[in-house]
């Protein structure tokens, strides 16, 4: 079997992967920022590191994975200004801001378990490590890269960049630039330069969420959680550091920085970031505007799906394409991925009533080692999934009786297929297993006459609906945008 070699974005190339300790690997992944339900673009980088977990975790490695939950510190527009997002929807749905954020977490943990995404090792919350991420400011201040405006403090980036020459490595951008038309007239704004970046904010009086400090009561900058998370459970240097390529620019160049400015080299080895899913070309994102929700594909409620959607069709759909290429979003696609998982999923259940012959017609032992040669080079699951599909052919043509197979060739096949369908690419048979896109249909229905009950102003109905959907333990909560329930 050839070695695994992985795309390291810090290098702009393929590496082979070597852990720094030998069978173990520390992964770090950048979880979501919990103020809105899920969407396709945050299915992306959890299905896309879930099949490196699985993966590293199928070839003998073990592997402590950890993706955070951002509850605080995430400022809208990814700026030093603006409100704190989580905050934000708690004021507008007068909530306490960790009722949000348990919210969205428990919504996020519920998509992400019927899209097959497997927990990770460690999930920290970035208000529960308010004291690393105090204590990492500190290190960087008492390293002369960060300085204090007003109670906040922020990284001098100027400073950093000429001793370091590294600013900017990672994402490709000219910092050197960027700080030669960006420096600030005096007394305009608390920072040396508009490129320098906090690591810990002041808070404003209406400010909800904060914490005290040696430097004012305030909150953490939102490149400081994931430092001092990875770093925590993580050690000072691990293997693998991942996310979005959104994030690249200023999340993790700015990690980077950080972990540089305090102990001398970057947080890991090997940088990999996912591409981005894009509608109409343009990035799918809440801060557009331009996004669809993880339930609504699964109950086809939106104006530009012509149907609904089950998990494994939209986790089918993203490994269909190499995580490092943009993926665009289409009725047209979907449709296709959706034959494409009825496909091999109808041949495995093909495979199980193939009748064993005396000789076999066909070589099947190749396709074990394509699929992890393509799974090495750079988790290719495309390639995976042509080999699969081609496996599929020899299935179904044996299926006809118009090619022959012995008892061993059938269990090297079932070996393969249990392997890399459903093991590493985290597929199941949901005509088996999933009968979540029949009850999301069942209850939209029931929430649409109830709100049209609401509607007509027929409240005997409508509370109707909502006891006994509650004496059948299901939870409706109505709000701005309509209701919704949990089970």
């Amino acid at each position: 079997m050839q070695p695994l070699l992985i795309y390291n974005t810090l290098s702009h190339q393929k590496e082979l992967f070597t852990p720094i300790t030998p069978g173990h690997v520390g992964m770090y992944v950048c979880g979501p920022t919990v103020y809105g339900d899920g969407h396709l673009g945050h299915a992306r980088p959890a299905i896309t590191f879930d099949v490196l977990f699985r993966y590293l975790t199928h070839i003998g490695y073990k592997v402590r994975y950890v993706r955070n939950i951002t509850d605080v510190g995430h400022l809208e527009h990814d700026s030093d200004d603006g409100e704190d997002k989580i905050a934000k929807k708690a004021r507008l749905e007068q909530l306490e801001p960790m009722e949000v954020a348990q919210y969205y977490t428990n919504r996020y943990h519920a998509a992400m378990d019927r899209l097959g995404v497997l927990r990770p090792s460690i999930e920290p919350l970035a208000s529960g490590h308010i004291i690393e991420q105090i204590e990492l400011v500190q290190k960087i201040m008492d390293a002369g890269y960060a300085y204090e405006s007003n109670g906040s403090v922020y990284f001098d980036v100027r400073k950093y960049h000429e001793h370091f020459k590294n600013y900017g490595q990672l994402s490709g951008r000219v910092i050197d630039e960027m700080l030669s038309t960006t420096r600030e007239l005096d007394g305009q704004s608390e920072k040396h330069d508009t490129a320098d970046f906090a690591l810990w904010k002041k808070a404003s009086p209406e400010h909800i969420m904060r914490w005290r400090s040696p430097w004012s009561v305030g909150f953490p900058g939102w490149h400081t959680e994931c430092t001092a998370m990875g770093t925590k459970y993580l050690g000072e240097m691990f293997d693998i550091h991942g996310g979005g390529m959104d994030l690249m620019f200023p999340h993790h160049e700015s990690e980077i920085a950080q972990k540089v400015a305090c102990c001398g080299h970057g947080p890991c080895k090997y940088w990999m970031h996912n591409n981005m899913i894009t509608i109409n070309g343009q990035k799918m994102g809440k801060s557009l505007g331009n996004f669809i929700t993880l339930d609504e594909f699964f109950t086809g409620s939106h104006e530009l799906l012509q149907q609904a959607y089950t998990p494994m069709t939209i986790r089918f759909f993203i490994l269909q394409a190499h995580y490092r290429s943009t993926v665009d979003f289409s009725n047209e696609a979907l449709i296709a991925a959706e034959k494409g998982y009825n496909r091999l999923m109808q041949a495995y259940k093909t495979l199980q009533r193939l009748q064993p012959s005396k000789s076999s017609s066909v070589d099947v032992k190749q396709y074990r080692q394509k699929c992890y040669d393509a799974m090495n080079d750079d988790l290719n699951t495309p390639i995976v999934i042509s080999h699969l599909f081609d496996m599929a052919r020899v299935i179904n043509t044996v299926g006809d009786k118009k090619a022959t197979l012995t008892q061993a060739d059938i269990d090297e096949l079932k070996g393969v297929m249990e392997t890399f369908v459903f093991e590493v690419m985290g597929l199941r048979d949901e005509a088996n297993t999933d009968n979540t896109a029949l009850i999301d249909g069942l209850m939209k229905m029931i929430l649409d006459i109830r709100a049209t009950a609401k509607a007509n102003k027929d409240w005997t109905t409508s509370d109707k609906i909502r006891d006994a959907l509650g004496a059948l333990g299901v939870t409706v909560k109505d709000g701005k945008d309509g209701a919704t329930y949990e089970l």
